[in-house]
């Protein structure tokens, strides 16, 4: 008997059963039971007492009939949000009602401290929508309306070159989503349309930022992080030169040094013939391959190497004493590209690096010249 009460009463918290009125006042019963049971302790303590003890008990017993009446409001069908008792439909109304009260609160003290309303919604956004974690879509709309960002179909992720710069560019673009990602300020805007994005690079004009590529919702983190990989093998370059860099320009170089270690490898695996050479007789050979494999001939090499055909010829006899018949197996070649591509891709990497590392070398002498030496300039006239 107990058991099938118990069954019964879960069925209608449930929502999958009406609560009959006899359910009800059983309900209301047991909800008295454990108040007596909860209280008891507080007024056999109230009994005990001497000073007051007839007061004290008053007062449980106006406290055990207000509990009583909590309850009995509470038990009663439909007192809360106008659907019955135990709807599921009522459940989820009142968590978002809750939701909902808890962002106007916040928001409300956001104003006092001076922050745009919805911030911190903003922000518990963005989380959401850079964690591996799979969100619903019930919470990710819930959070959108708190932060006043609508969901678009697919963002790009933005990482600009200094931190100070993720509010610079927020207060431009309206749309923008910012946050914290792997310990840099980056932001996420709404890419509507993937293959339009002039808007985007007139509002980042005269900026260095690395953008990701557009993504879905839930892909987004991906977006984060090429565009932190785009942005640290591209230094940032002050001055006029600066500029956005798209990862979509860049896709064939940031598979080919997602993992320099394995780069490193395969140049290693398959150019070991050029070992022996001088560096000089092994660059000339590498560039002289490379312009072969992407032309597909001597002819088309020459041109791209501004040299005779039959210079391109002379070295592709060498070339095919080291490697042997292998030049001729498609694989082979496949493999001995992407050596050849991703060798030169790490060399431009660091030749980019050095040029800006002594870039700013010079513009830290130039901008903190020693105090003494103009006073030994202005003592000898000058």
């Amino acid at each position: 008997m107990l058991r099938q009460r118990v069954e019964e009463a879960l069925l209608t918290t449930l929502g999958y059963k009406e609560q009959s009125r006899e359910q009800t006042d059983d309900y209301q019963d047991l909800a008295e039971n454990q108040v007596e049971t909860e209280l008891a302790p507080e007024l056999e303590t109230a009994g005990r007492s001497t000073a007051g003890s007839r007061e004290a008990a008053h007062e449980c017993e106006i406290t055990h009939e207000g509990r009583r009446d909590d309850i009995r409001e509470e038990a009663r069908p439909g007192s809360r949000d106008g659907s019955r008792d135990g709807s599921r439909d009522g459940i989820r109304v009142t968590a978002r009602e809750r939701l909902r009260g808890n962002y106007r609160e916040e928001t409300e003290e956001e104003a006092v401290e001076g922050n745009r309303p919805g911030e911190r919604a903003r922000q518990e956004l963005f989380r959401t929508l850079t964690d591996d974690r799979v969100a619903s879509d019930s919470s990710l709309t819930e959070l959108a309306e708190a932060a006043g960002w609508p969901l678009p179909l697919a963002v790009r992720a933005i990482v600009p070159a200094t931190p100070g710069e993720a509010q610079q560019l927020a207060g431009v673009m309206e749309d923008a989503l910012v946050g914290m990602f792997a310990g840099r300020p980056c932001l996420l805007v709404p890419s509507p349309d993937p293959e339009v994005r002039v808007p985007l690079e007139h509002l980042l004009r005269g900026r260095f930022a690395a953008v990701g590529h557009a993504v879905p919702l839930r892909d987004t983190a991906s977006s984060l992080r090429w565009a932190l990989r785009l942005a640290a093998l591209t230094p940032s370059r002050p001055g006029l030169e600066a500029r956005a860099v798209f990862v979509d320009d860049h896709l064939s170089t940031l598979l080919l040094l997602q993992d320099e270690p394995l780069a490193h490898a395969l140049a290693a695996r398959w150019l070991r013939p050029l070992a022996d050479l001088t560096p000089r007789q092994s660059e000339r050979l590498e560039v002289t391959l490379l312009a072969w494999l992407e032309g597909g001939g001597a002819p088309e090499a020459a041109k791209a190497l501004s040299v005779h055909p039959q210079t391109v010829r002379y070295r592709m006899r060498q070339l095919e004493k080291l490697f042997g018949t292998g030049l001729r197996d498609p694989r082979t070649r496949f493999e001995l590209e992407m050596a050849l591509r991703s060798r030169r891709l790490m060399a431009q990497v660091r030749r980019q690096h050095s040029r800006v590392t002594r870039r700013t070398a010079r513009v830290i002498q130039a901008d903190f010249t020693p105090l003494v030496v103009g006073r030994m300039a202005r003592v000898n006239g000058l």
